[in-house]
């Protein structure tokens, strides 16, 4: 049996940006409020309700963010790495069924136009755009660093669009007193967002059912680990993912007899080891290796039978 990880905690859960992101989004959540209270502008208040879930899905993603960094235990031999999974499939469901109600509220208010504060809602508008640029700069470097940080990105992209779309409601509605205007910009949010939301949903999912990571094709690793030298063949091999970087794999490999009493065995450990760390485009770095001699294959059949 024979292992090689390095799965150090380290810096990389960006705690810092996540705190500064949120602490901006509850600034122009505060101030969207004031607005809506001040307009009577539904619009606003609508997309007030917007900006507080993306502060719930920030606070979310702060959270675990400080619980993947804790040190990994003897009863959580990960630590929290995979809070950072967990808590990106909670805000993409979050995102998800706000994309969704997006869309409904629109088509019941292209039906049913509501009176909009134009001039008042540009103001607030502009306002919220600005706070949600100041947080899109602070999460931007580091928006493809882990699932978490994509979901946060999202849901501060969202406000963003949330943003915009009021803005350029407020325009058309001043020009034109066109009120179906905020309706549409509604639904385009919802169009823009979806389809991101789905696909982080999607890849949230394959790793807490722990689906082979994208990038790596198990068949080729098994036919590579075969073709070294003194290996007679691969089975049980299983390539999970515990959390964004971090690979896992296992496998029974089956080596010449003579590698123990040759006392190769090593060797052969380390071929295996420095095979799936380097050769294939998404490194491996922590295996586990059970090597067995040829002669225990009459074993493993009368187990498997």
């Amino acid at each position: 049996m024979g292992n090689h990880h390095q799965h150090a905690a380290g810096d990389g859960f960006h705690r810092g940006p996540l705190a500064a992101a949120l602490a901006v989004t509850l600034g122009v959540l505060v101030l969207q409020l004031i607005g809506a209270a001040w307009t009577r502008s539904l619009a606003l208040l609508f997309d007030s309700a917007h900006v507080l879930t993306d502060a719930a899905g920030l606070a979310l993603a702060l959270g675990a963010a400080t619980l993947a960094a804790r040190p990994a235990t003897a009863r959580r031999t990960w630590g929290f790495r995979r809070a950072e999974v967990v808590a990106a499939m909670a805000q993409a469901g979050v995102l998800l069924a706000v994309g969704l109600y997006v869309l409904v509220e629109g088509i019941q208010r292209l039906v049913t136009p509501t009176d909009v504060a134009s001039r008042e809602l540009l103001v607030f508008g502009v306002i919220g755009l600005l706070g949600n640029a100041a947080a899109l700069l602070v999460l931007a470097r580091h928006r493809s660093a882990n699932l978490n940080m994509r979901a946060a990105f999202l849901e501060v992209l969202a406000d963003a669009l949330g943003s915009l779309a009021v803005i350029s409601a407020a325009v058309v509605i001043t020009l034109t007193g066109w009120m179906r205007a905020d309706a549409v910009a509604a639904m385009l949010i919802g169009v823009l967002i979806l389809p991101r939301t789905v696909k982080l949903l999607h890849t949230t999912v394959n790793v807490l059912l722990e689906s082979t990571p994208a990038g790596i094709n198990p068949d080729a690793v098994r036919e590579h680990l075969r073709a070294l030298p003194s290996v007679r063949d691969v089975h049980d091999l299983h390539i999970t993912q515990i959390a964004t970087g971090l690979p896992v794999l296992t496998a029974h490999v089956v080596v010449d007899d003579d590698c123990f009493s040759s006392g190769s065995a090593h060797s052969v450990l380390d071929q295996l080891q420095t095979c799936v760390a380097e050769h294939f485009p998404v490194s491996i770095e922590h295996c586990t290796f059970q090597l067995e001699p040829d002669s225990h294959r009459v074993h493993e059949d009368r187990l498997t039978h």
